[in-house]
């Protein structure tokens, strides 16, 4: 098990964390029911944070930020030395996550995404883990909560009697809606990227070789390149400039101090 502590990685606190021991945060936390703020951050997710000072605060105040993509899981070693042997995939970690709740009769809600994009996921997931119990299923709005709503909802997740809460509104609306929901919820909270999707059956993840040489972002702008030329073209150059640049000491990445004030408004 390894956990060593969050790291600087462009003024984004890192964990240099493996699947396991974050899979463990999680389970500890819901057993005891704690609130807890995970995230899985690849490229887009860490650039979010640098492009935007209050996120970038808000990012390092969650308890667990994760990994995600190759080059993160790069940085962490090339700049701390944290010998990560692997990364920490969200949809990997989800999976690792339910199958320990199923395990211990803690129950899960799951938030975001479509209702089309969840009922093909709830069945998908009662096939992987015939003991998990999902104690509800609400999906997005897709618009900001309206006053006092972020009460009702988290009002209607504690009445489920849920031990978990996994968040699928895409990056960065999903972090925005775990920092604001965590001092509202006794139980961890996850934002799971595009983890609902995959195990819906609605992306196909790339060859596992892919993976690990850092190639899923090719994969996945061939299967939407309007969508994500953006993320692609543009952001991962930023990053790469950014990378090197605090690797040779002409940039100091200093991470701001960890936000403490709830956003005033949030999608839901």
């Amino acid at each position: 098990m390894i956990s060593r502590g969050k790291r600087n990685v462009l003024g984004v606190l890192v964990d240099a964390i493996d699947y396991e021991a974050a899979t463990e945060q999680v389970v500890a936390a819901g057993r005891e029911r704690q609130s807890l703020a995970l995230t899985a951050l690849a490229v887009h997710g860490v650039m979010t944070g640098v492009l935007d000072p209050a996120h970038n605060a808000r990012l390092n105040a969650f308890d667990v930020v994760t990994p995600d993509g190759q080059p993160v899981r790069w940085a962490l070693n090339l700049l701390h030395r944290a010998a990560l042997a692997e990364r920490v995939y969200g949809p990997d970690l989800t999976l690792s996550v339910l199958s320990r709740f199923a395990d211990e009769g803690m129950p899960v809600y799951l938030y975001g995404s479509t209702d089309d994009t969840l009922a093909r996921l709830i069945p998908e997931l009662e096939r992987m883990f015939p003991a998990l119990k999902i104690a509800g299923v609400e999906s997005s709005k897709f618009r900001p909560a309206r006053p006092g709503e972020d009460a009702e909802i988290a009002d209607r997740i504690r009445a489920s009697g849920a031990r978990l809460v996994l968040v699928g509104l895409g990056c960065p609306r999903q972090e925005v809606f775990t920092y604001a929901m965590r001092p509202l919820l006794d139980m961890p909270l996850m934002a799971v990227g595009a983890a609902f999707d995959y195990h819906a059956g609605l992306l196909r993840k790339p060859p596992p070789w892919m993976q690990r040489v850092g190639l899923e972002w090719l994969w996945r702008f061939g299967l939407e390149p309007k969508r994500l030329w953006h993320r692609y073209m543009v952001l991962n150059p930023a990053y790469v400039a950014r990378l090197t640049a605090q690797r040779l000491g002409v940039w100091k990445a200093h991470p701001p101090a960890p936000a403490n004030e709830r956003p005033e408004t949030f999608a839901v």
